[in-house]
């Protein structure tokens, strides 16, 4: 299920409007620097902000997220003929070799369903080529954020934004539910010109490490590099996955007959 903040036509339109500091992004384009990306893969690419600023630096990239509603809004912005959108997700992309494959903000810890994250690290593994890297981050569970996120109530997440063209809208954020590793919450928008009340139900992943490392293995990853996020330092483990040479681990078992994946 596509949450309704990037899949409803009328939040996806005001989500950059309520969120605009995407500093956080700052890493990533350093990390397509470093890496000499020539080419770029956004998965859960949403309304486009990271993808247009990789075109702007004169890199190909290739979009793509099952919220079609956001990859419209990102169709729509200045500059967006110089990436390739994809309505969909890693597990359906078209032949591509790529340098580099990234998954920004919460994008991985959204993958929460755990058929979905296979088909998404299968899909960067073959989206890549030999030698090329996935780049994604995940808040480190061992620091319990949920604990913090229990104190969001309508009172102390209370925000109103006006929005050019559309009005007052009010936001809100309020935990709903704690199954570790699963951690859910419903962000609630009011838009005061029409008095529609819109909700959006989120659940997000909370992964350990060692996991993590062990999915990236069996998918034919090696891990390079686990670093901190420099917008919420001891928060956040950034990872750098290389695609090897091999094929596989997972893939190998797929392949074969009476062997669960």
């Amino acid at each position: 299920m596509v949450d309704a903040a990037f899949g409803h036509p009328r939040l996806a339109a005001i989500y950059d409007r309520l969120d605009p500091n995407r500093s956080d992004l700052d890493a990533y384009l350093a990390m397509a620097e470093e890496f000499g990306a020539r080419s770029v893969l956004d998965i859960g690419c949403g309304t486009g902000v990271f993808a247009l600023l990789l075109a702007e630096r004169g890199i190909a990239v290739t979009g793509v997220d099952p919220a079609r509603a956001s990859v419209e809004v990102a169709r729509g912005k200045p500059g967006a003929e110089r990436v390739r959108w994809l309505d969909g997700d890693a597990g359906d992309l078209p032949p591509i070799r790529i340098d580099l494959v990234t998954m920004t903000g919460n994008v991985a810890q959204a993958i929460a369903d755990p058929r979905a994250w296979r088909r998404t690290l299968r899909g960067a593994y073959e989206a890549l080529r030999p030698g090329g890297r996935l780049v994604f981050e995940t808040r480190d569970p061992a620091r319990r954020v949920w604990q913090e996120w229990a104190q969001w109530t309508r009172e102390t997440t209370y925000r109103m934004t006006d929005i050019r063209g559309v009005g007052q809208v009010k936001t809100w954020a309020e935990l709903t539910d704690v199954s570790l590793p699963l951690v859910s919450f419903r962000g609630t928008h009011v838009f005061a010109a029409d008095g529609d009340v819109l909700t959006s139900e989120s659940t997000l992943r909370f992964r350990e490490r060692t996991e993590i490392e062990r999915d990236l293995h069996e998918h034919g990853f090696a891990v390079e590099d686990v670093r901190d996020a420099p917008d919420r330092p001891g928060t956040e483990l950034v990872f750098v996955a290389r695609r090897d040479i091999t094929e596989p681990v997972s893939l190998n078992h797929e392949r074969t007959p009476g062997r669960r994946p």
